[in-house]
């Protein structure tokens, strides 16, 4: 287990390994479907995530690639259509992620914040997402600049 999980539920650590799902899924659905190119763009990111991310989060990118796919394949049939009452479900479940990140020792939270917001840029790079505008609206001192 990750140290820094150590101190949370079963639930919470869940939630933490399934936010770059989550992040993935928001990047990549736009016009009420997810893009094939962003998906394939966020799969294949997760795995190289397990050897890029910083030293700090490997252990937990090395988690996260375990299930991503079927994770993935599970969100996207959740929040399909992606209207808009299915994106507001999906930033529910991202707020969730934003207040366990608040539980974590603040170098930690803030390298994976600054992963997953690097992670999201890259999975949607040639579209517009409300990732920047939503996903981590609250400020905590020492994780956002």
């Amino acid at each position: 287990m990750i140290k820094q999980f150590e101190q949370l539920t079963d639930e919470e650590r869940a939630l933490l390994y399934k936010a770059p799902v989550l992040v993935s899924v928001l990047a990549a659905c736009s016009h009420n479907e997810i893009n094939p190119a962003q998906k394939r763009d966020a799969i294949r990111l997760a795995h190289l995530k397990t050897f890029t991310a910083a030293p700090l989060l490997l252990p937990y990118y090395a988690e996260v690639e375990k299930t991503f796919v079927a994770q993935f394949e599970a969100a996207e049939k959740e929040y399909y259509p992606f209207n808009e009452e299915k994106r507001e479900a999906l930033q529910k479940e991202l707020n969730k992620v934003y207040k366990v990140m608040q539980k974590l020792d603040t170098t930690y939270a803030q390298a994976l914040q600054t992963s997953l917001e690097r992670y999201a840029s890259h999975v949607k790079r040639s579209a517009h997402s409300v990732f920047q505008d939503f996903i981590f609206p609250l400020h905590i001192p020492g994780l956002s600049e």
